[in-house]
């Protein structure tokens, strides 16, 4: 391609610059190294002239050249000459709006990597809490409203998430109950006839399956199934404006939106708990059968005997505890999607890492509680 620019030496002892051809996106990388290329003959205070005459068509990447390349000899040192009136109307709006140079990003060492990772990651919790702070704050103030009759609980609302989330989970989570309490009564039963003790599998599997296990699955399940989908349902909205256009029409999202959500969660949570404890039982009975030689009648009389109202107690307190959490980390982080799918994406996926990770964590803090207070 042939050179666009040349160099001729003024009248005035400076040095004029001929541009000629296209100034467009579509020749910018040969002409931005043509301009880095130049060497100006004389003193590097010499008056150099840039002279438009030349040049057939000018777009706003060719005008921006033109500006980076006078403020890089000096302002005052350049002067554009000659070129159309659309020509010199464009110079001057990009030499008012002047695009600065980004400087590329540095990139730490090896050695300060890990605290610059670690600094990120801490600034990333607290703003995380303080998010979670915010949208508590505000689900809270909602359930308020309702409690004191200042504003409805969306009844349709809350029966379709509550069908969505508890009645539709009710297959998987007795599933995956089943097997799991399957699997563990199985392992302890060849644990335990080693001692000749394989009577008390029934002991474990009834406290287990109300205590943690049944729970816990419940939780997970609907941390993974519900919270994904309420981060993507949020998320969506938002990326639509449809969150900001309720609040354009004086409608509470977090009241129309988020409430019957959380609350059908909370409401929910315990019922899957209970119906995922029972299904645990079945599998550990099965099992039991099977592997230990211990009819029916007998593993119920046993379960009877060692099953307390203390241990469905404590597995139904857990259960709205850890309900509120998927549901506020599920609203959080569909709150946080931007305008793009991969942001959806990427919150989605944060979602259910943060929700089973917080589940898992309030379980283990329960626990510790429960056996400090002597439940």
């Amino acid at each position: 391609m042939a050179r666009q620019t040349t160099i001729e030496t003024s009248a005035t002892g400076g040095s004029l610059i001929r541009c000629s051809g296209d100034w467009t996106s579509a020749t910018a990388r040969s002409l931005e190294r043509e301009l880095a290329d130049l060497a100006l003959p004389g003193a590097e205070t010499a008056p150099v002239q840039l002279d438009l005459d030349g040049i057939g068509r000018l777009d706003t990447v060719g005008a921006w050249l033109l500006g980076n390349f006078r403020h890089r000899l000096g302002d005052g040192r350049v002067e554009f000459v000659g070129g159309t009136e659309q020509h010199k109307h464009l110079l001057d709006r990009i030499g008012d709006n002047p695009l600065e140079q980004v400087a590329p990003p540095s990139h730490p060492n090896f050695l300060v990597y890990p605290f610059d990772q670690l600094g990120r990651a801490l600034i990333g919790a607290g703003q995380d809490i303080f998010d979670a702070n915010v949208v508590q704050g505000r689900i809270i103030t909602a359930f308020a409203r309702t409690l004191s009759f200042q504003a409805p609980l969306r009844f349709p609302s809350f029966v379709n998430q509550f069908e969505q989330i508890v009645l539709r989970a009710i297959p998987i989570v007795a599933l995956i109950s089943l097997v799991v309490g399957a699997i563990i009564t199985q392992q302890t039963i060849l644990q335990l006839r080693n001692f000749g003790a394989v009577i008390l599998v029934v002991d474990l599997a009834a406290i287990l399956m109300f205590r943690e296990i049944g729970v816990l699955l419940a939780a997970i399940m609907v941390a993974g199934r519900s919270g994904s989908a309420i981060t993507a349902e949020i998320g969506s909205m938002r990326m639509r404006e449809e969150f900001d256009a309720l609040q354009v029409m004086g409608v509470d999202p977090y009241q129309a939106l988020l409430l019957p959500r959380v609350v059908a969660l909370v409401v929910g949570l315990p019922l899957l708990a209970f119906i995922g404890a029972m299904s645990g039982l079945v599998g550990a009975a099965i099992v039991s059968l099977v592997y230990g030689d211990i009819p029916f009648d007998i593993f119920i009389g046993r379960l009877q005997d060692a099953m307390s109202i203390k241990s469905v107690i404590v597995g139904m307190v857990k259960a709205p505890f850890m309900a509120f959490l998927v549901g506020l980390i599920a609203s959080i982080e569909g709150l946080k999607v931007e305008g793009s799918s991969e942001s959806l994406g990427r919150r989605t996926t944060s979602s259910v890492v943060k929700s089973i990770f917080i589940v898992i964590v309030a379980d283990g803090l329960f626990a510790v509680f429960f056996a400090a207070v002597g439940i």
